[in-house]
């Protein structure tokens, strides 16, 4: 029985190559990454659609190195995806030798993304992930170098495609072809590629050299405001951002709320100083329900102890010029 290990991240072209397999009887195990930028609930429901076996690895810290230092740089935000496609594909290789699978599949196609899907890159990834010849690309495979599983007779070149290009309409024939109807918009995913998430996270690389899984899970919630090169405060934007955000607290953090008016949760991540502590509450009365032309009670909580304060919200100039 010949058996491949894919790279199935639940859009429809990652779905679309599992399914071509499927049909040459291969046995398949399809693989799913999970990081503070990406999880695996589309890919879940695709194994599920498709009735194949999904393993899930969390490739978390491996990353985070890696988007700070991409080897082939970023592409329009934060997303390293060459570097981010050698390491999964290493990563299946890895588990190709250990469980005796013979060939790795991924949905790719070619030129879909001009600068990291032209057959040059598809071509220096493969070598770069140490399994040249065992990376199969189904949808375009006719386009693309024979690979070892195809010369070998362990795949028939024959039933394989050549998709290439940005336009959606031979996977969405292909789809109806198969009765698939549910996967998701090629967009989204990866919040690496959305600006907003990208410029908080190059602020948060620039002035902390020890970055944690926390500090990233920190960057989807809330107003960001830099107060110095060392101290930065999170505002929660509503209800379910201050809960998100009390739950992420840690040792050592600074936490300010308005007294006496609905207002927002802000969070010093690994304490300041007094006086970036007093500019803190002022945005945080800013963005309360407080009246902005008086001073206002609010509640500091420190390494444990509790402090009141007075502060007045500061305007809306300095909070333009402090937003991140």
């Amino acid at each position: 029985m010949v058996k491949a290990v894919g790279l199935l991240s639940g859009g429809l072209d990652s779905i679309l190559a599992t399914r071509l397999l499927q049909d040459q009887g291969i046995e398949l195990l399809a693989i799913s990454f999970r990081t503070p930028f990406f999880d695996s609930q589309k890919a879940q429901r695709a194994a599920a659609q498709l009735r194949v076996s999904l393993r899930i690895m969390d490739i978390s810290e491996e990353h985070l190195q890696l988007v700070r230092n991409p080897r082939y740089g970023y592409g329009r935000n934060m997303n390293p995806c060459i570097d981010c496609h050698i390491l999964m594909l290493r990563r299946a290789g890895q588990l190709l030798e250990r469980e005796d699978f013979d060939f790795i599949f991924t949905g790719e196609v070619l030129g879909q993304r001009p600068m990291s899907q032209n057959k040059q890159v598809l071509g220096m990834v493969a070598r770069d992930s140490g399994y040249e010849g065992l990376i199969l690309r189904p949808l375009s495979a006719k386009l693309l170098p024979e690979t070892i599983p195809e010369r070998e007779g362990k795949v028939d070149r024959g039933k394989l495609l050549d998709i290439r290009g940005r336009s959606r309409k031979s996977q969405l024939e292909l789809a109806k072809r198969y009765g698939i109807g549910d996967f998701p918009d090629p967009a989204g995913g990866c919040v690496l590629t959305d600006p907003g998430f990208s410029r908080r996270l190059r602020d948060l690389l620039a002035h902390q050299d020890e970055v944690q899984i926390r500090d990233i899970d920190l960057l989807r919630v809330g107003r960001h405001f830099r107060l110095d090169e060392s101290t930065k405060v999170i505002i929660g934007r509503h209800k379910e951002e201050n809960e998100r955000i009390l739950e992420l607290v840690q040792e050592g953090d600074v936490i300010i709320r308005v007294m006496d008016y609905p207002g927002p949760i802000a969070l010093i991540p690994r304490g300041s100083s007094d006086s970036s502590i007093e500019i803190a509450a002022s945005l945080c009365v800013r963005y309360s329900d407080a009246p902005n032309d008086k001073p206002i009670g609010v509640l500091v909580k420190k390494e444990g102890r509790e402090e009141r304060l007075e502060s007045s919200a500061c305007s809306q100039e300095i909070c333009q010029t402090l937003i991140i």
